[in-house]
Order: structure tokens, then C-alpha cells, then sequence
């Protein structure tokens, strides 16, 4: 049996190289597999040109597990985050503060408004006790794209903390630790990188570690003692995701092969454009305007018509080798469709024509307004 498309934001579809470096099994105290975990965070820490003044600690489980290490690490118990809220990833990191006792002050947007780095400057001017700011980058609850080196400037001229959750820009959209400055930088192995779901990192400043120790609600997740192991002895603290770094291994020698961020994002974008024409072709709605649209994931309009149902639309087109995303948002019936993962625009034409058949075949008839 074929295996179906996965046009999600994480898990995607990998590579048969990247399937093919989990066939072996490694040793979590052998040296050959610490030299691999340490060429992993090199080469992650050089993606986005940091110097050597930041460092990558990897951690086990999904990217949410990184955002809260990150988190709980880097701000302090009496520390006071701003987040501006334009999505669900977004209220995530303000549930993810409450359950650490860090004081959040949520800045409200609308699900089609981009953070605003004027009013991000005025929260941080009108609030002197707020200590860092936690921004999403790829808000991929809507696909919307945040203007993260306008926002960082806000921050940095304020003199406060920046922690960006970058998990599905990371290997991508440019980010540039030269020219940008942020406290830590959050992403995981199964987005942009098209290695497999299982590991999380952050890319934090050498000094803001240094001075982290204490700060964790948690062993598993404090990140100082994560890294001080692994800078003393190459090696995790617990069992690492063996496999999952393997396969991240080969799919950062594939990025890179293929001419690394760049390339990716221009694949990327060239099979957003080929979704969206498909899809308005159609009939179909997007949720976002192009100028605010990250070549990520797209969010849809679900048809209007009385015909149309999500589990029922999801059955038929995974039938026919695709696995959409349902939607994200809480006042608008959407679903997503995601740009991301070893495919390339054939691939969008064919989920499109998958869809055009799922929906005919279900009795949609009526795709927008009228």
C-alpha cells in the first residue's frame, strides 16, 4: 500500500534517506552517536549564522516540549512575558506560563493581524516590569507570517528578553542571529528540516544559560543541566531519541545538498503558489491575504454548502493518498492544507485535483459566497 501524502505543518513526508537512517540502531553512550548529536547541534546552530556566543541544547519529545523548556528555563520565577496573540500556538505558550507560574500579559490580535511591533514597543514602554517577550513566528494556526525582525528591534531597544518559537520557519524563512537578537530560538526536528517528529531544540545565548541554573520547574526539561551534561561528557542526560537524530542527520546533509535555506524556502513557496492557484481555481477561499500568507500552511474557507462535511471531506481525500489538517480557529470553519515536506509541485497539483474529486464525489457544489 502506497503511503499517503502527509500536507500537514509536522509530521511530514520524509525522504526515503531520512526513513532509511532510523534501519540502524545506536548506542545512547557510544561515541559515534555523541559525535553525531554533537554535529547535529552545530550544524542547527549554524542554519540560522549564530556565532559563539549561542549554543543548541536538544531535547526529547515534540516542539511544545522545547517552547516549555525554553520557557521555564529562560525566564526566571519572578519574570513577567508578554505574548502577542494572533493564534492558537500563541494561547499555547500563555497556558504553557500559567502551568509554570510565569506571570503572562497577553497582547490581543486579531487571527488576520500580524503582531504589531508598534504596540509590542508600547506594551514593553507602558510595562517596565515585563522581562521578555515570547513570539511565534509562522503562526501556523492560520498560516500567518509576524514580522520577527521588526519585533526583535522593539524588543531589543527596549532592553527586554526575546524567546522566539520558530517552529515552523526554523530552516526556512531567513532568520539571522548576526542581524537579529533573541534570548533562545525554538524549533524541532519534523518541520522545515524534513527529518521525523521526536526532537526538540533550543538555540539559546551562551551567557542567558549561564545564568539559567534554577530557574526549571522541571529536571527532564531544564535546559542549563541538559546542556552542562552534554558539554562535560558529549552525551544526553536520559535516554536520547536515537533514531530521531539519525534521521535528522541525514535530512540536514539533504537540506544542505540542496542548496539549504534557500532552496527550501523557494520549494516551498512554489508549492504554496501552486496550492492557492489550484485551490481559487476551485473556488475555494483563503483565510489570509497573500501579503500575509507564509508558504507554510494554508488555511481555507470550508464550503458553504450544506453537503460538506470535514470528517467526511478528510475520509475521501485520504482515500486518494492526501491527509489534510482540520482547522485551527475558533469563530471560522476552515481547514488547512500544508506546504511542507519532501514534496514538490506536482505533488500540490495532484492533492488539488484530490480534493476537486473528494468534494464533486461528496455533492459540494457550492465552494464561496455567492
Amino acid at each position: 500500500m502506497t503511503e499517503p501524502i502527509l500536507l500537514t505543518p509536522g509530521p511530514l513526508t520524509t525522504a526515503a534517506q531520512t526513513k532509511a537512517a532510523m534501519l540502524a540502531d545506536w548506542g545512547s553512550w557510544d561515541g559515534a552517536f555523541n559525535a553525531l548529536t554533537a554535529s547535529v547541534c552545530r550544524d542547527l546552530v549554524a542554519i540560522v549564522d549564530a556565532a559563539e556566543d549561542h549554543v543548541c541544547v536538544p531535547l526529547q519529545g515534540s516542539g511544545t516540549f522545547a517552547v516549555e523548556a525554553a520557557l521555564g528555563t529562560l525566564v526566571p520565577k519572578n519574570g513577567k512575558v508578554l505574548v502577542p496573540d494572533n493564534g492558537s500556538y500563541c494561547k499555547r505558550i500563555v497556558r504553557i506560563l500559567g502551568y509554570l507560574g510565569r506571570e503572562a500579559v497577553v497582547l490581543a490580535h486579531g487571527e488576520q493581524e500580524p503582531a504589531d511591533p508598534t504596540r509590542i514597543d508600547a506594551a514593553l514602554a507602558a510595562d517596565r516590569a515585563i522581562t521578555h517577550v515570547a513570539q511565534v513566528h509562522c503562526e501556523t494556526g492560520t498560516g500567518i507570517l509576524n514580522p520577527l525582525r521588526e519585533i526583535a528591534a522593539a524588543v531589543a531597544g527596549r532592553g527586554r528578553g526575546l524567546i522566539v518559537d520558530a517552529m515552523s520557519s526554523y530552516g526556512a524563512i531567513p532568520i539571522d542571529a548576526r542581524t537579529l537578537r533573541f534570548d533562545a530560538l525554538i524549533a524541532a526536528s519534523g518541520k522545515c528540516l524534513e527529518g521525523v517528529p521526536g526532537m526538540g531544540f533550543v538555540i539559546a545565548r551562551r551567557a542567558l544559560l549561564e545564568r539559567g541554573g534554577g530557574n526549571s520547574h522541571s529536571l527532564a526539561m531544564d535546559l542549563v543541566d541538559q546542556w552542562q551534561y552534554l558539554e562535560k561528557c558529549g552525551q544526553w542526560r536520559f535516554t536520547p531519541p536515537t533514531h530521531v537524530v539519525a534521521a535528522l542527520r541525514a535530512a540536514i546533509d539533504q537540506f544542505q545538498l540542496q542548496g539549504g535555506r534557500a532552496a527550501r524556502l523557494a520549494r516551498y513557496t512554489e508549492n504554496c503558489a501552486a496550492l492557492v492557484c489550484g485551490m481559487r481555481a476551485l473556488g475555494l477561499r483563503t483565510f489570509l491575504p497573500d501579503d500575509l500568507q507564509a508558504p507554510i500552511i494554508v488555511t481555507f474557507h470550508s464550503p458553504p454548502d450544506p453537503a460538506y462535511d470535514f470528517h467526511e471531506f478528510y475520509r475521501r481525500v485520504r482515500d486518494r493518498g492526501f491527509i489534510l489538517y482540520p482547522g485551527k480557529l475558533t469563530a471560522v470553519d476552515t481547514f488547512r492544507v500544508g506546504c511542507i515536506g519532501a514534496i514538490g509541485v506536482d505533488t500540490m497539483k495532484r492533492a488539488v485535483a484530490a480534493i476537486a474529486d473528494a468534494l464533486h464525489e461528496m455533492g459540494v457544489r457550492r465552494l464561496g459566497p455567492e
